[in-house]
């Protein structure tokens, strides 16, 4: 495969054969050395013959290979002529992260993270096929896909500023229960206030380092501070609604004259591509109340350990998602249809669709390491409009299979390393606990500094962890 250097950590693998568009890469050498050793870049050289595609199609510096699009992939499409793909926006629809301020600092947790960890286990339930804290009956899970996390605070679970520190408000507009299955409806009803298994988590971590002063104090970030970072998605809905759809598109459009049958798409335009996003910003709804319900029980546990703390939502930022968006294509703004597949998005200065208290800094930018190393935040930039669709990075990226991590690591061996970095781990899954080493995964580190130096998102803050809660 050819990979030209178009400059430093940007390669370019060139149009050719039946692609309409080439690939652009941001990854350093090493970065770009694990990238390869999956098929991440032949995945989006497949999305780049896709009808409709515009400019590049663009594979981050934490891919790895995925189901349609890698992870770490991002792709516009023109909305006349451009399709809607489920292999795109992925399975978990909407994954993202939700990270919490605090008014408490390092000195306030120490010797209370054990206590800390096992109150928040018992009132966040965690795990494959897990119930959650809230039980709904049928128009209240409608109203629960069409308003998210505003039906949560209307129903005394947080206050109105934290959906107003969310992309989107919290809710996506677009949203239309009539197009989500009985069967996906079912399979989220009890999983609402619950985080998942596999790399979902929520972590206690302290401001380690601050990069960029004006940008924290605008996100309300001082060194030393507590914060809470949330990692889930829409769980059992989600991952319904995009069976759901494959299904159909399968039924309706076919996979013959596609070069990956994961790459199963509608038009834009169809009725079918119609019902396929707003069955997504369903999801999205489902995905932005279940975080929602999560933050108030860690309030809840916070206050039973800490009656002054005050918690707020510093944002909360999709990876796992659909977008119709205005950017410049060849001189000229235009809206476009932007699939992030493990991709935050990484907006400059002045974008309306950022809350108005970030507006003139840009939008925050999570990106989580792994259960023993950093996580950043980062903020959004106009050079990843003009590079990447406004995109960057979503966390340090697996470089191995789960398979692989049970042959390459021990149980004792990773919780050895946790004790030895004091980080209180509490986790369901014995199995889980190696599968999400950090062995397993990227160096964020150095994802991180790639995004930093191409631009596509600028340093603010390092986090520490000193809980790991996970599935």
């Amino acid at each position: 495969m050819k990979l030209n250097k178009i400059s430093e950590n940007i390669y370019e693998i060139p149009k050719s054969g039946k692609m309409n568009v080439p690939v652009r890469v941001f990854a350093s050498e090493k970065l770009l050395d694990d990238i390869k050793k999956d098929i991440s870049l032949e995945q989006m050289k497949n999305v780049a013959t896709l009808p409709g595609v515009l400019q590049n199609t663009i594979v981050l510096s934490d891919a790895h290979q995925g189901y349609g699009f890698c992870i770490g992939g991002v792709a516009a499409f023109d909305i006349e002529k451009g399709i809607i793909s489920p292999g795109g926006v992925g399975y978990d629809i909407s994954c993202s992260v939700r990270v919490l301020r605090t008014n408490l600092t390092r000195e306030n947790i120490k010797g209370k993270s054990k206590e800390l960890s096992v109150a928040l286990s018992r009132a966040i339930p965690s795990g494959i096929g897990k119930g959650g804290r809230v039980k709904l009956d049928e128009e209240e899970m409608r109203r629960v896909l069409r308003e998210g996390a505003k039906f949560a605070v209307d129903g005394g679970y947080g206050v109105k500023e934290d959906y107003e520190h969310a992309e989107e408000d919290g809710c996506m507009e677009d949203a239309d229960p009539a197009c989500v299955s009985k069967k996906a409806i079912s399979r989220g009803k009890n999983q609402l206030g619950s985080l998942g298994s596999g790399n979902h988590f929520l972590d206690i971590q302290y401001v380690d380092e601050i990069f960029d002063e004006k940008t924290a104090k605008v996100f309300g970030l001082k060194k030393n501070q507590i914060c809470i970072m949330i990692h889930c998605g829409s769980r059992g809905l989600g991952h319904q609604v995009a069976s759901d759809y494959i299904k159909l598109m399968e039924e309706k459009y076919g996979t013959q004259d596609l070069p990956d049958r994961q790459l199963v798409n509608a038009p834009i335009n169809s009725e079918l591509g119609k019902r396929y996003y707003k069955a997504m910003c369903a999801a999205v709804n489902f995905a932005f109340y279940n975080k929602q319900i999560i933050t108030h029980f860690v309030r809840k546990v916070f206050r039973e350990f800490f009656p002054e703390s005050k918690i707020e939502v510093l944002y909360d930022i999709c990876h796992n998602i659909a977008k119709f968006e205005e950017h410049e294509i060849n001189g000229k703004k235009k809206t476009v249809c932007v699939h992030r597949k493990g991709a935050t998005r990484s907006f400059g200065p002045g974008r309306k669709e950022i809350v108005k208290s970030y507006r003139k800094v840009g939008c925050p930018i999570f990106i989580p390491g792994s259960m023993a190393t950093s996580s950043y935040v980062l903020v959004g930039t106009k050079k990843a409009e003009e590079l990447t669709f406004g995109s960057t990075a979503h966390g340090a990226g697996r470089l191995m299979s789960r398979h692989e991590a049970h042959r390459r690591f021990n149980l004792k061996e990773v919780e050895r390393n946790l004790q030895e970095k004091k980080i209180e781990l509490n986790a369901r899954s014995r199995r889980g606990i190696v599968e999400e080493a950090s062995g397993v995964y990227k160096d964020v580190d150095e994802v991180v500094r790639v995004s930093d130096e191409v631009g596509i998102g600028k340093l603010v803050a390092r986090l520490k962890p000193l809980v790991v809660v996970m599935g």
